[in-house]
C-alpha cells in the first residue's frame, strides 16, 4: 500500500503551483481576443497578420523548448516558471504600444517563449510532486487551473478592451503575468536528481514521441473545431458560437474534476481511445448536419471526449522516465499541443478553403483516426501493469512548506 502521506495529492506545493499556471493563463486568456482585433485595426495586418502571429509564437515556443528544459534542470522549475511569466508580461505591455506588425510578431514570439518556460516549469512540477500512481490525477487537476484562466480571460479582455483600448487591455493582461510570477515566488524549489550526468539536451525526448504524435492529432482535430465553428454556426442560424465554446469548457472541467481518477482506473489506451472516438463523432456529426442542435451536441460531446486525453498522455510520458530526463520529456511532449494547433490550423484550413468548412471537419476526423492508430499500435497496444517508481526528485521546501 502506497504511503499515507507521500500518496498526497493537493498539498500545498499543488496549489501554488496551480495558482500559479491560473493567473498565467488568465493573461493568456485575456489576449485570446485582443491579438487579433488589434492586428486588424491598429496594425492592418489582415487574416494573413492573424496567422503570422499564431505561427511566430508557436515556431518560438517549440524552438525554445529544450533550452528551456536543460535550464529547468538546472536552476530549478521555480526559476523558469518566474523567467517565463516576467519575459511575458514585458512582451505583452511593449506589444500594446507596437505601430507595425514586424516588431508585434516578434513580440509575440518572446510571448511564446515565456508561455513555453511557464507551461513547462509548471507541468513537470506537477509531475514531480504526484505519486507515481496519482500523475493522471494530477495532470486532470493542474489543467483545471490552465482551462479556467483561458476561460475568465476573454471575459475580462473584452471588457477593458471596450472599443480601442489596446495599451490598457495588454497591460491588464501583463499584470496577471506579473501575478503569475508572484506566485511562483512560493512554489517549492526541485531540480534534477544529483545523481549522475546531467541528461544530453535534445529537441525531441524519445519518451515523449509517441504520446506526444498521438496529442498532436488530438490537438490537429479540435483545432478543426475551434479554428471553423464560429462562422460555422452564423451559417447555421445562431448569433455566435462563444455559448458553445463554453458548453466546451464546462463539460470538460466537469469530466476532469469529477472523474480524475478515471484515467487512472481506464488505463491510458481506454482512456485516450474514449478521448479520439468522441471527438471523430462530433467532428462527422458537424460534418453531416448543418442545424443548431448538432453544434450544441458536438461541444459537448467533445468536451467530454478530450477531457480524457491530455492527463492520460502526459502520466504515460512522465512514467517512461526517471527524475533526470522529467522536464526534457515534458517539454518534449507539450511541444506536441503547438504542432498539432499549426497542423490543423494551417493544413485543414486549406483544405477547408478549398473544399468547404464541413471538409474540413472530415480532415479533423482524419487526424483523429491516425492518433487512435498510432496510440493502439506503436504507443500502447495493450494496457501494461501499473509502474510505481519511487519519487526521486529533489525538493527543496521554502518557508511555510
Amino acid at each position: 500500500m502506497p504511503d499515507p502521506v507521500s500518496d498526497r495529492l493537493l498539498t500545498k506545493p499543488f496549489l501554488l503551483v496551480s495558482a500559479a499556471a491560473t493567473a498565467f493563463f488568465i493573461y493568456v486568456g485575456v489576449l485570446v481576443p485582443i491579438v487579433p482585433r488589434f492586428i486588424e485595426q491598429d496594425l492592418n495586418g489582415g487574416e494573413l497578420g492573424i496567422g503570422l502571429n499564431i505561427a511566430a509564437f508557436a515556431v518560438a515556443a517549440i524552438a525554445a523548448r529544450p533550452t528551456i528544459a536543460a535550464l529547468a534542470d538546472r536552476h530549478g522549475r521555480r526559476a523558469v516558471m518566474i523567467g517565463g511569466s516576467l519575459l511575458a508580461a514585458l512582451a505583452g505591455v511593449l506589444a500594446g504600444m507596437a505601430t507595425t506588425l514586424p516588431v508585434f510578431l516578434a513580440l509575440r514570439a518572446l510571448t511564446g517563449v515565456g508561455e513555453a518556460a511557464l507551461f513547462v516549469g509548471a507541468a513537470t512540477t506537477i509531475a514531480d510532486l504526484a505519486p507515481p500512481h496519482r500523475r493522471a490525477e494530477a495532470a486532470s487537476y493542474f489543467s483545471v487551473a490552465v482551462f479556467g484562466g483561458i476561460g475568465v480571460g476573454p471575459l475580462l479582455g473584452e471588457a477593458v478592451l471596450g472599443e480601442d483600448r489596446f495599451p490598457l487591455a495588454f497591460a491588464v493582461a501583463a499584470g496577471f503575468a506579473v501575478l503569475a510570477a508572484i506566485a511562483s515566488l512560493a512554489v517549492p524549489t526541485i531540480t534534477r536528481s544529483g545523481d549522475g550526468e546531467p541528461p544530453r539536451m535534445r529537441f525531441l525526448h524519445p519518451a515523449a514521441v509517441g504520446p506526444g504524435a498521438v496529442l498532436g492529432c488530438g490537438v490537429a482535430g479540435f483545432a478543426v473545431f475551434a479554428a471553423f465553428v464560429p462562422d460555422h454556426a452564423l451559417d447555421v442560424g445562431m448569433s455566435g458560437s462563444g455559448a458553445l465554446f463554453a458548453t466546451y469548457s464546462v463539460v470538460c472541467l466537469t469530466v476532469r474534476i469529477a472523474g480524475a481518477r478515471l484515467p487512472e482506473r481506464l488505463g491510458p489506451r481506454l482512456s485516450v481511445t474514449i478521448a479520439l472516438v468522441t471527438e471523430a463523432i462530433a467532428l462527422v456529426l458537424l460534418a453531416a448536419v448543418a442545424e443548431v442542435w448538432a453544434l450544441w451536441t458536438a461541444a459537448a460531446v467533445i468536451g467530454f471526449g478530450l477531457a480524457f486525453m491530455y492527463p492520460s498522455l502526459m502520466a504515460l510520458t512522465v512514467n517512461r522516465v526517471d527524475a533526470r530526463e522529467r522536464a526534457g520529456a515534458v517539454s518534449s511532449f507539450t511541444m506536441f499541443f503547438e504542432i498539432g494547433s499549426a497542423t490543423g490550423g494551417l493544413a485543414l484550413g486549406a483544405l477547408a478553403e478549398l473544399t468547404g468548412k464541413r471538409v474540413g471537419f472530415l480532415g479533423g476526423v482524419a487526424m483523429c483516426v491516425a492518433g487512435l492508430v498510432i496510440l493502439r499500435t506503436r504507443v500502447v497496444p495493450a494496457d501494461p501493469p501499473v509502474q510505481r517508481a519511487p519519487v526521486d526528485v529533489r525538493y527543496v521546501p521554502v518557508a511555510g512548506d
